[in-house]
């Protein structure tokens, strides 16, 4: 049997919590970048790289009704997401924002927590659709609520190259091969697809239509 399927329950929820915890710590420096870019205090900082990095992880435990969210009860997940605003508060990140690095920490970000937010979805029986939009919601929701914050418009209403398009692909992929029997493959899967689209439309400015008279061309990325 090969390793994809010989995974335990235990192992798997494990693996889970791992990506969680680097979907909290990618997040939690997205936030810190942008709190620079708008000036902020010290404060200002925590405040928008906690919310980037356990907002949308809270939602979803929140809406899976399955105990208090993990994020008020495992104190790894704030002392992650505060480690992650902490590095972008003490060195000047927003040069590399632009830049290839920055990029991939971004797609990394999103596909780790679509993955982990459809495997736990699955993991407490609920079906294919609720793992997609919940797989969804913990890759976009603090996000959105940062840009909020931020007074931004959330990347997930568009205007931006693929995003949370990208989040509800990899949470496919995820429940397909969970469905499949083979749960690990889907979560390596699932990364490999969404860090793959999501910079193939940073690259050629891929994004959905806005309108009827939407024709396909270049879109100036904004930053996670």
């Amino acid at each position: 049997m090969s390793v994809a399927r010989a995974l335990s329950p235990e192992s798997l929820t494990e693996l889970t919590r791992a990506l969680d915890l680097s979907g909290v710590f990618a997040n939690g420096t997205l936030g810190g970048v942008l709190a620079r870019a708008s000036r902020l205090d010290l404060f200002g900082f925590l405040v928008i790289g906690i919310v980037s990095g356990l907002g949308g992880g809270i939602l979803r435990d929140t809406l899976l009704q399955h105990g208090t969210p993990v994020a008020l009860t495992d104190y790894t997940y704030l002392t992650v997401a505060i480690a992650g605003t902490l590095l972008t508060f003490l060195a000047d990140l927003s040069r590399h924002t632009s830049g290839w690095a920055f990029t991939l920490l971004d797609a990394s970000a999103l596909s780790v927590w679509a993955v982990a937010g459809a495997q736990k979805t699955l993991a407490v029986g609920l079906g294919w659709l609720p793992a997609v939009l919940l797989g969804t919601i913990t890759a976009v929701g603090g996000g959105a609520i940062r840009d909020l914050l931020l007074a931004r418009t959330p990347s997930i209403f568009g205007g931006t190259p693929l995003y949370a398009t990208v989040a509800v692909l990899v949470s496919v992929v995820l429940v397909v091969c969970s469905r499949l029997g083979a749960p690990t493959v889907g979560v390596l899967a699932g990364i490999a697809v969404g860090i793959a689209l999501r910079l193939a439309a940073f690259h050629w400015g891929w994004r959905l239509p806005g309108s009827r008279d939407w024709r396909p061309g270049p879109v100036k990325g904004r930053g996670p």
